[in-house]
C-alpha cells in the first residue's frame, strides 16, 4: 500500500504503542490478568444497554423490539459469558489446579474427549440439559491433552507480539471475543480494526476495554479495505486473525491482481505471518425422521427458523440447507410449521450490504419459492440441483433451501445426509442435527457414527450450532484440514477458555423439547423455550437479566430471571 495515497499516521502510532508495550503484557502475572477481567465485568454491565441499543438501531428496529433479543445474546451476554469462562479457568490455575479437571478427559470411541460444559454449578442451573464435549484429533491421548492445556500459564514462556484482529461486521461480540482470545490464549497485544458495517460499536468496546487501552495493550482503529491491507503487511504486525469470507482471506494472502491465482498455485503468499480465520460456509440442518408429536413439529420449526432468521440470516453459521427425508410423512408437516412461524414473525429488514441483491438472485433462480412475511423470507421447498447457488454459495441472508434425501429409516437417511453435508456443501464451520431421543436410542450406532463423521468444527445435536459461539468453553472454528491455498471455513479455533491444543470439533447437546415436555420425550431438563428463539415472547428481557446475572452472579437475581424465562 502506497503511503502517499493513504494517511497511515494513526495506524503507525497505534502499532508503535503496541510494540513498545507488548513485553509488559507478557510480564503481567496471572493474578493481575485475573484482576483485569474482574474489573472488566462491571464495564460490560455499564455498556450493555447502550451496546444492544446501538445494534438494534443499526438494524432498523427499536431497542424494545422483540428482535432486540439477538442484540443482547450476541453482544453483551456473549462477552460476559466468555469473560466468565476465562475467569473460571484462570482461577483454577491460580489455585494450583490444572485448567481442565482430569475427570473431564477420557477416551470414547477411540478418540480422546474433553467434557467442557457445564463447567460450573450456575451452568447446570441456567442451561439445564445442555452439554458440550470437545473431540480431540486422532492420536491425542488424555495425558497429552491435560499436559498441553493453557501452556503459557503453566511454564511455557510467552512471546511478546502484536496481533491484528480484522473485525466482523455482523455480530457485535465477535471482535471483542477475538481480542480476548489473542490477549489471554495467545499472549499477544492487539490492534483491532473495526468493520465499517458496525464501527458504531467502537465507543462501547473502548469503554469495556478501557484499562487495556490505557496500558497500551490494545488499540482500536477504523477504516476499510485499504487500511486493512496496510495493516496486514506492516512490519509491526506479527499475526493476523480475520472473521469474514474466504474472499477476504484470499485477497490478503494472494492479492486481487492478475497474478493472484498464480501465487495461490505456487503457494507464494503476499503475507507469510501466522494467519487464523473464521470464514463461514453453507451450513446444514439435518432432520432425522422420528415419532414427533404436533408440539415437536411446532417447537423444531421455531428452532430451525431461529437458526435462519437470527440477525436476518447475516451469520456465518446460519442454517442454509435443510436436509430432510424425502419419504417421511413428517417432512411436509415440518415445512408447513416453518411457514407458519415465518409468516408470524414481526417485520424486519436485511440490513447487511448487498443482501437485497443476493435475495433477488435467489428469487430469480427460484420463482416457485415461498415468499413468507416479506420479500426477505424465502423458503425453497425442494432443491434438486446439486449446483444450485443455495447449495454451492453462502447466501448470508434470510433464504432457506430444502433438500430431500432418500431413506425413511434413520440409519439410511443419516448415511445419505452425512455424505451430502460433507461432500457437497462448502465449508466446515458448523452443522445442526435434530433427532428425537427415542430415535437416537433405537438407532444409537447410526447417530454416533454420524456425529463422528460430520466434518464440522461445531456440531449441535438438537441445538443450533451457533450456541457454541457463545459459551466460551466451546472452541469455535472450522474443522481441521483446510490449507491457506484452499481455505474453506478457515484455520484455527477461538473462544477456547480451557486453551486446549489439538482440537477436532465441539459437539453440543440440548434437550429435544422444552420443559415440562422434555420430561416425557427422553431428554429431561428444566430448560424452557430458549430465550434466543425468535419466537420467545420475553427473550429480550430474559437475555438482559441473564447478562446482568452472568456479569455479577447473585442468588437474589434468579427469581426475576426465571420468571421471565418461564413466560417465554
Amino acid at each position: 500500500m502506497n503511503s502517499t495515497t493513504l494517511d497511515t499516521s494513526s495506524l503507525d502510532r497505534a502499532l508503535s504503542d503496541l510494540r513498545r508495550n507488548a513485553p509488559s503484557w507478557t510480564a503481567t502475572p496471572l493474578a493481575e490478568r485475573i484482576a483485569l477481567l474482574e474489573r472488566l465485568m462491571p464495564r460490560i454491565l455499564d455498556s450493555a444497554a447502550g451496546m444492544a441499543a446501538a445494534g438494534a438501531r443499526a438494524k432498523g428496529y427499536g431497542p424494545d423490539s422483540p428482535w432486540a433479543a439477538e442484540d443482547w445474546v450476541g453482544g453483551p451476554w456473549a462477552l460476559a459469558q466468555n469473560t466468565s469462562a476465562l475467569l473460571h479457568v484462570l482461577r483454577r490455575i491460580a489455585a494450583g489446579k490444572g485448567p481442565v479437571d482430569a475427570a473431564a478427559v477420557h477416551s470414547r470411541g477411540g478418540r480422546t474427549v474433553v467434557d467442557v460444559f457445564p463447567a460450573t454449578g450456575w451452568d447446570r442451573l441456567l442451561l439445564s440439559g445442555y452439554s458440550a464435549e470437545v473431540r480431540m484429533r486422532e492420536g491425542s491421548t488424555p495425558e497429552q491433552v491435560l499436559a498441553g492445556a493453557a501452556g503459557e500459564y503453566r511454564g511455557r514462556a510467552g512471546d511478546p507480539g502484536v496481533a491484528l484482529v480484522l473485525g466482523a461486521g455482523n455480530v457485535a461480540a465477535i471482535t471483542a471475543l477475538d481480542i480476548l482470545h489473542k490477549l489471554y490464549a495467545e499472549g499477544q497485544v492487539v490492534v483491532a480494526k473495526m468493520n465499517p458495517v458496525n464501527a458504531y460499536l467502537r465507543p462501547h468496546f473502548e469503554e469495556v476495554f478501557a484499562e487495556f487501552t490505557e496500558r497500551g495493550w490494545l488499540r482500536f482503529v477504523d477504516g476499510g479495505a485499504a487500511e486493512g491491507a496496510y495493516l496486514t503487511t506492516h512490519e509491526d504486525v506479527d499475526s493476523i486473525h480475520v472473521t469474514g469470507s474466504d474472499r477476504t482471506h484470499d485477497a490478503i494472502l494472494w492479492g486481487t491482481d492478475a497474478q493472484a491465482e498464480q501465487r495461490r498455485r505456487a503457494d507464494t503468499p503476499l503475507v507469510t505471518k501466522p494467519f487464523t480465520s473464521e470464514l463461514g460456509g453453507v451450513s446444514p440442518c439435518i432432520v432425522v425422521p422420528g415419532p414427533w408429536s404436533d408440539a415437536d413439529f411446532r417447537f423444531q420449526a421455531e428452532h430451525i427458523v431461529t437458526s435462519k432468521m437470527n440477525n436476518s440470516g447475516h451469520n456465518c453459521i446460519a442454517s442454509q440447507v435443510l436436509l430432510v427425508p424425502r419419504d417421511w410423512s413428517g417432512t411436509d408437516r415440518l415445512l408447513d410449521a416453518i411457514r407458519v412461524v415465518l409468516r408470524r414473525l414481526p417485520p424486519r429488514t436485511d440490513y447487511y450490504p448487498d443482501a437485497d441483491k443476493r435475495l433477488a438472485a435467489v428469487r430469480a433462480a427460484h420463482p416457485e419459492a415461498d415468499i413468507l412475511g416479506d420479500d426477505s423470507r424465502i423458503l425453497v421447498p425442494d432443491v434438486t440441483d446439486h449446483d444450485d447457488p443455495l447449495v454451492t454459495d453462502e447466501v448470508f441472508a434470510s433464504a432457506l433451501a430444502v433438500v430431500r434425501l432418500p431413506g425413511t429409516a434413520p440409519e439410511e437417511f443419516l448415511s445419505q445426509a452425512v455424505d451430502y453435508a460433507n461432500d457437497r456443501l462448502p465449508g466446515t464451520l458448523g452443522a445442526t442435527l435434530v433427532v428425537h431421543p427415542r430415535t437416537e436410542k433405537a438407532a444409537g450406532a447410526a447417530v454416533r457414527d454420524a456425529v463422528a463423521a460430520l466434518r464440522y468444527g461445531t456440531l449441535g445435536v438438537n441445538c443450533w450450532s451457533a450456541v457454541g459461539f457463545l459459551l466460551g468453553y466451546t472452541p469455535w472454528g472450522a474443522h481441521p484440514g483446510h490449507t491457506r491455498q484452499a481455505i474453506g471455513s478457515g484455520i484455527g479455533f477461538v473462544h477456547n477458555a480451557f486453551m486446549l491444543d489439538g482440537i477436532e470439533k465441539t459437539v453440543l447437546r440440548a434437550p429435544f423439547a422444552p420443559a415440562p415436555r422434555s420430561l416425557f420425550t427422553g431428554s429431561p431438563s428444566l430448560s424452557p423455550r430458549p430465550p434466543y428463539f425468535v419466537t420467545n415472547r420475553t427473550g429480550r428481557t430474559t437475555l438482559e437479566r441473564l447478562t446482568r446475572f452472568t456479569a455479577a452472579p447473585r442468588a437474589s437475581r434468579l427469581p426475576a430471571l426465571f420468571l421471565s424465562a418461564l413466560r417465554g
